[in-house]
């Protein structure tokens, strides 16, 4: 553990910061690394060693979009963002402003170390407000006499303690009290060094009756031994409209594990979309907690695991008022050796009458040596709510890819047009063409159909 407690030295700020970065990183070394005999992760298993993990190496600034990896300079060529980040390891190494309307108008946005220097005031009113060092307890408040769910494992906060440690960088993004941002803000996350790790923090805070449209996307060459380790908070203030993308396409030998909650306010709406399409082991939490009466959060996902990448999905929709109305529809796809793990939860406290939640997983196999699990729940102490869940799993329809087949359609082609198809009403609740075109074109490759 020397090494992380030198890379942590290294880290400077005020001294709030420091304070929290130490406490953090003391409790991240007394916590255990989640196994099997912990719940939510009965189905992934994280074998590294913490005292051999080495930190990136620092990258410095490029003059221009041609001196980026090439993936980076392809993804740019067709996103439709209005101003963007690009980091490499801990450091940015790109950027682009905003427009001087939007920055007039007070939005800020940003690096993360650079908003705690420029914008420590707000900075330090959200940081670690909604994913803490500790894994956020969830319990459900239920009517006295019943049991309320059990209170989260503590091992389940070891890599948000970490990331809450020894975070180097990420995106900060706030936009005030009725600003809405047409144009959606992107950050570009790379890596470069094989046997390396990073911690990165977004930051999206979104004020009363604000609007904005956040992608996050992260992107490297195959890179064995590699650890990218993230925590995203998003507070979505009474009436304020916040859309999350993140698109996660990592390189073959990165282990991925992200921690994604948002918090919504009144009359507020949280928009996720997650997708998992690269690395070889991904753990991706995505959590929404509904404070305010007549809040909603639409959660969506896709993914596509080939080879033997293992793709863990945990959800959470918790409603905690009246009123509020959460759906979640996952869709995956797996393939060769691959393995899939998708656990839901919804939870209903008492007094959160009218709720009115859904929860759905499907999963596509492409191959009979491709495992699945799935562990849909609900949690419900209110009386007057209608909630849902439900998962399948199953193989290609042989009828359909014998009909394309037989239509003269070569056999990769034949399987995209399925896949595609299978993913599309996830696709067409997406309302950003360029990230849907790039989705599409990750889809071909892994069928080799491109």
């Amino acid at each position: 553990m020397t090494q992380l407690s030198e890379h942590l030295s290294t880290h400077t700020g005020p001294e709030w910061l420091t304070a929290k970065r130490r406490a953090s990183f003391d409790l991240f070394d007394t916590l255990e690394v989640p196994h099997s005999g912990v719940e939510a992760w009965k189905y992934t298993q994280v074998n590294v060693d913490f005292g051999k993990l080495n930190p990136h190496p620092k990258r410095e600034v490029v003059s221009d979009i041609s001196k980026l990896p090439e993936s980076v300079q392809k993804r740019l060529k067709g996103t439709d963002v209005g101003a963007f980040l690009v980091m490499d390891g801990p450091d940015v190494v790109y950027r682009t402003e905003l427009p001087a309307e939007l920055t007039a108008r007070g939005v800020i946005f940003t690096d993360l170390k650079t908003a705690v220097e420029q914008h420590a005031d707000k900075v330090r009113q959200y940081l670690y407000s909604v994913v803490p060092a500790e894994v956020p307890d969830d319990t459900t408040i239920a009517a006295p006499g019943t049991t309320p769910s059990k209170s989260p494992d503590p091992s389940e906060g070891k890599f948000s303690a970490l990331a809450a440690a020894l975070w180097t960088n990420g995106a900060f993004v706030y936009v005030p009290r009725g600003v809405e941002v047409d144009l959606p803000l992107g950050s570009f996350r790379v890596m470069s060094e094989a046997g390396t790790f990073t911690a990165t923090r977004t930051l999206v805070v979104a004020e009363e009756n604000a609007q904005i449209t956040f992608i996050d996307e992260q992107d490297s060459e195959e890179l064995p031994g590699t650890y990218a380790i993230g925590a995203v908070e998003l507070v979505v203030k009474d009436g304020a409209r916040l859309r999350y993308v993140s698109i996660q396409n990592w390189g073959k030998g990165v282990t991925h594990i992200q921690r994604q909650r948002g918090q919504v306010g009144k009359d507020a709406a949280l928009n996720s979309l997650v997708v998992t399409m690269g690395g070889t082991l991904s753990r991706t939490e995505m959590q929404s907690h509904l404070l305010g009466q007549g809040s909603s959060s639409e959660m969506l996902a896709l993914y596509f695991a080939n080879e033997d990448q293992h793709f863990d999905h945990y959800t959470l929709q918790h409603h905690a008022a009246a009123n509020a109305y959460s759906d979640l529809l996952y869709k995956g796809v797996g393939d060769d050796q691959a393995v899939g793990v998708f656990s839901g939860m919804i939870k209903v406290d008492l007094g959160a009458q009218k709720t009115d939640a859904y929860q759905k997983h499907r999963t596509l196999m492409l191959s009979s040596e491709a495992r699945n699990f799935s562990v849909p729940q609900l949690e419900i102490n209110a009386n007057d709510v209608r909630c849902s869940h439900g998962s399948t799993t199953g193989p290609v329809d042989e009828q359909q890819l014998f009909f394309l087949r037989s239509r003269g359609i070569r056999q990769e082609l034949a399987e995209k047009m399925l896949v595609t198809a299978f993913l599309e009403d996830v696709l067409t609740r997406v309302p950003l063409r360029s990230v849907v075109e790039y989705i599409e074109g990750i889809i071909a490759e892994k069928v080799g159909a491109a």
